[in-house]
């Protein structure tokens, strides 16, 4: 079961050059939009297929520069016999050593036999594949994989028109499921339908052991086409071929018309059936058509979550749901430099895993704001959905994330993760317990964004200072509203060691205004440990809508700024 063991592109469409080592099993590539990651995809599937002519335009080639030509070299190792044949490959094979990434032209017994496949494109359009082999460019000599290794190597591609993989096409899985043949030769003297009925039962014969492991996938991922499955000819063919026999459900109906969905989920589970033959899979957009517990049942047929991993698939997403179905040992982010582009693992150190399964959208986006709590959280979501009634972009439209820090104490260490990974990431914090000084001096000079609250203020501390005297009680009656008086009364006597009261402080306003020293009681009374009057993401997402964003414009200067630099950092993001 060949492997893919090193990948290296240059000139290709938005890559102007790529290295990169895949694991042996699953490989998720996750990005913004335009970072590369279908084009890694393509750039297998064009130098692997078993292919004799591309369509090629300059637009395929790096900023459309053809004087500098396509290159691709794909390095596959755990080769089969007939790829290791000393008289057919000889001068072709190489050796890889996985610890280095490197790949050396003389065999050495202590590193993997390998062979090097190149498709090279000039600006003629011709495509050339060869492999690489310096000895025999010594030599003067070039060829390529003999045909039918071409074919047993070729990767399956799942793409939006995946039911050509539902005919007894040349390169379709099912020819790869067992030695049978599909021959539709008795069928030919007869007119269209009465082959179509004379063929059906022929095929049953010929074709049923490749029947019967359709039907058990299928029933095994409940995809619903019953257990008498037959192999009939195409009721949409025009001309009789190896592809006008396809897969029909019980009641003689073309598996072709299963929603885009239902055919990849199939397919998915034939190629892990054929992986004897060939053990890769190429998957664009893995979510395409399927609901979330479809998504999680594909992961499992692709052999997520087996050790070893029964296929090798490369794959793209934009699914939370696929993200936490994953390791971050299987998720990879794409990164495009100025000369470059890099594909970093994601990793399970540090409590990334943990990262991954609580915020999945954030590894999705390219900018992420770090939270030191949920009250931070809910007080961006807040004022982002008030803005949007003010006609003011989003800040998810404007591709940032929202991630709880985990407190204090944890925020730079889920912050570094994300910077770690090339995501633009930027720090919401309180002032009254400080972070590592270290940490944040480093992130501060390498170009980060730290928004912090008013000296020695906690987010509580910081609304109930900034707001105005409206906005201030309006908060201290939501706080009641969700808490009831008895409550709010005790947290406040609490917080004065009983010199102040509820009514005390709602009389204030009426009375002389509402003064600094009932301010500051409020902010403490709120934070009260385990029970904070808005110490959800809920809580405070709905107190920044109605209350926040509406009193913003009369709150104190400072936290104006403060927040304008919170969602102008987001705006940044797309310069």
């Amino acid at each position: 079961m060949a492997r893919i063991r090193k990948i290296e592109i240059e000139n290709f469409r938005g890559i102007k050059a790529l290295r990169w080592l895949p694991s042996q099993g699953v490989n998720c590539l996750i990005g913004a939009g335009d970072s590369g990651k279908s084009s890694i995809l393509d750039a297998i599937d064009l130098c692997l297929g078993a292919r004799r002519n591309l369509q090629i335009t300059d637009a395929d080639f790096h900023r459309l520069d053809v004087g500098h030509p396509i290159n691709i070299k794909i390095t596959v190792g755990e080769l089969d016999d007939a790829l290791k044949n000393i008289d057919t490959y000889g001068l072709y094979v190489r050796t890889f050593d996985s610890a280095s990434g490197e790949v050396e032209d003389e065999p050495d017994k202590d590193g993997e036999t390998v062979l090097t496949i190149q498709l090279a494109i000039e600006s003629d359009l011709e495509p050339s594949w060869t492999l690489v082999s310096a000895r025999a460019e010594a030599q003067g000599l070039t060829r390529n994989l003999n045909w039918g290794d071409r074919v047993r190597l070729a990767p399956t591609r799942i793409g939006n028109m995946a039911d050509f993989h539902l005919s007894w096409r040349k390169g379709s899985v099912l020819n790869k499921l067992t030695d049978e043949e599909a021959d539709a030769s008795a069928a030919l003297v007869k007119a269209a339908r009465d082959a179509r009925i004379a063929f059906g039962d022929d095929a049953q014969e010929k074709l049923g052991d490749t029947l019967t492991i359709v039907a058990t996938t299928a029933k095994e991922l409940g995809i619903p086409i019953g257990d008498d499955i037959k192999a009939m000819l195409d009721a949409h063919s025009v001309s009789f071929s190896g592809g006008t026999i396809s897969l029909h459900d019980e009641d003689g109906i073309p598996l072709k018309g299963l929603g885009i969905g239902s055919t990849r989920l199939l397919i998915a589970g034939l190629q892990k059936k054929a992986a004897q033959e060939a053990a890769m899979i190429l998957i664009d957009e893995l979510e395409h058509g399927l609901e979330p517990h479809r998504i999680i049942r594909l992961i499992g047929s692709l052999g997520a979550k087996e050790n070893p991993a029964p296929l090798q698939v490369f794959m793209t997403t934009h699914s939370p749901v696929a993200l936490r179905e994953l390791s971050g040992k299987q998720l990879y982010v794409t990164r495009r430099q100025a000369a470059q582009h890099d594909v970093i693992e994601v990793g399970d150190e540090d409590g990334i895993q943990g990262a991954i399964r609580t915020f999945p959208e954030a590894f999705l986006a390219p900018s992420i704001i770090v939270c030191e709590g949920a009250s931070e959280v809910g007080l961006i979501r807040g004022l982002d959905q008030f803005r949007v009634g003010q006609e003011l972009p989003s800040i998810s439209a404007q591709g940032t994330a929202l991630v709880d820090g985990g407190g204090a104490s944890r925020i730079y260490d889920r912050n570094d993760a994300f910077v770690a990974l090339g995501y633009r990431t930027a720090i919401l914090r309180d002032d009254d317990l400080q972070p590592d000084p270290p940490k944040e001096a480093a992130f501060i000079s390498a170009g980060g964004k730290v928004v912090a609250w008013g000296s020695g203020r906690a987010l509580e501390d910081e609304l109930f200072a900034s707001l105005s005297e409206d906005g201030a009680m309006k908060l201290l009656a939501r706080a009641v509203e969700l808490h009831g008086d008895e409550l709010i009364d005790a947290h406040i006597k609490s917080a004065t060691n009983g010199a102040k009261s509820l009514i005390d402080v709602q009389a204030e306003p009426i009375i002389s205004g509402l003064s600094t020293e009932s301010r500051e009681i409020l902010g403490k009374a709120a934070r009260t440990k385990r029970a904070g009057w808005f110490k959800t993401v809920t809580w405070m997402e709905d107190v920044a809508r109605d209350i926040v964003g509406p009193d913003l414009e009369a709150a104190t200067t400072e936290f104006q700024v403060r927040i304008a630099d919170i969602f102008d950092w987001s705006g940044d993001a797309g310069e």
